[in-house]
């Protein structure tokens, strides 16, 4: 692999930059030489969030161009859609989360996530959309995992090119103990997905 582009997308308070920060440990321990960048602004918590991620033989720069993209991790689907700058529809392949989150606490209108999907789909060769939220919560009462589902996900779907094994080693690297065997049972319902 020369290199691969990645954008994590979400709000702050999702584990973007933890979810970032995993994928970049994980190409780094397979040999990888991986550079990334997180461009979030003023964001805090609820604040729009992107990392990009970049790893492969020899990287240069943190940055990815507009439309060089190869994979999209978007925690919330609105995101997903404002990370296509980044999308191109000969490569890039979007994985999404359905949950959609108010874009302004002063609106009361919903956004449908199929609208936002139909939308991405102008710049991606390939979208993969799965309820994870919805998912997590069922399997743990909360939606706080769901990057660590995403991540499994994207393994599984063969988005990610990360091996199995070694992502899991560095979220086992990264989360407190306490949540290790909640955090495992979300990684592997990903891969029975």
């Amino acid at each position: 692999m020369k290199v691969f582009n990645l954008i994590v997308a979400g709000y702050g308070g999702q584990g973007v930059l933890s979810l970032a920060e995993i994928i970049q440990r994980a190409a780094l321990k397979e040999g990888h030489d991986v550079r990334g960048v997180e461009l979030h602004g003023l964001a805090q918590r609820g604040g729009s969030l992107l990392c990009q991620v970049r790893f492969g033989e020899k990287v240069y720069s943190p940055l990815i161009r507009k439309a060089g993209a190869d994979a999209i991790i978007a925690l919330e689907a609105l995101e997903g859609l404002r990370s296509c700058y980044y999308g191109n529809k000969e490569r890039t392949v979007i994985v999404t989360d359905t949950r959609v989150l108010n874009p302004s606490p002063l609106s009361e209108k919903k956004i449908d996530a199929d609208n936002l999907v139909k939308e991405m789909k102008k710049f991606a060769k390939r979208i993969e959309v799965i309820n994870a939220s919805e998912i997590v919560e069922k399997l743990t009462g909360e939606i706080a995992m769901s990057n660590v589902f995403m991540l499994g996900y994207a393994i599984r779907m063969g988005v990610l090119p990360i091996k199995r094994e070694t992502a899991w080693g560095r979220v086992s690297e990264r989360i407190r103990p306490q949540f290790l065997e909640m955090n495992k049972k979300v990684f592997d319902e990903a891969f029975k997905r």
